[in-house]
């Protein structure tokens, strides 16, 4: 996977996930849709860190959520949400999360958690 740390999302699972996007025609992907990126760390901190930085490569931050826990032992999880008017493909996806991926490294965070998409609010 081309040496990116941490890389778990594939070209393939991206492929499958246009192939679905596209059969569904809900949505134009020729058209800008309002991508989501998550990133998350065990200490609130960080993340709060990183959001300037995320901000600054032109991301709107969503916020920062707590996981809910099964366990009351189990260390927090916080989760930073940030979005933007983009069009993807699968290869531009894939680029996009390959420089997640490393700003996460960069930024000793616990991961990039992957994305979603939707419309773009009227």
């Amino acid at each position: 996977m081309d040496n990116i740390p941490n890389k778990n999302i594939t070209i393939e699972q991206l492929d499958e996930m246009f192939s679905n996007i596209a059969e569904q025609g809900q949505w134009d992907l020729s058209q800008p849709l309002l991508w989501g990126y998550f990133f998350t760390d065990n200490d609130l901190n960080k993340l709060e860190l990183a959001m300037p930085k995320i901000q600054a490569m032109g991301y709107s931050v969503v916020g920062i959520f707590q996981a809910e826990k099964e366990d009351v032992n189990e260390p927090d999880l916080f989760f930073l949400h940030v979005e933007k008017p983009e069009i993807h493909d699968s290869k531009s996806l894939d680029k996009r999360n390959d420089e997640f991926y490393i700003f996460a490294y960069q930024n000793g965070l616990d991961s990039y958690d992957g994305m979603d998409v939707g419309p773009v609010a009227q």
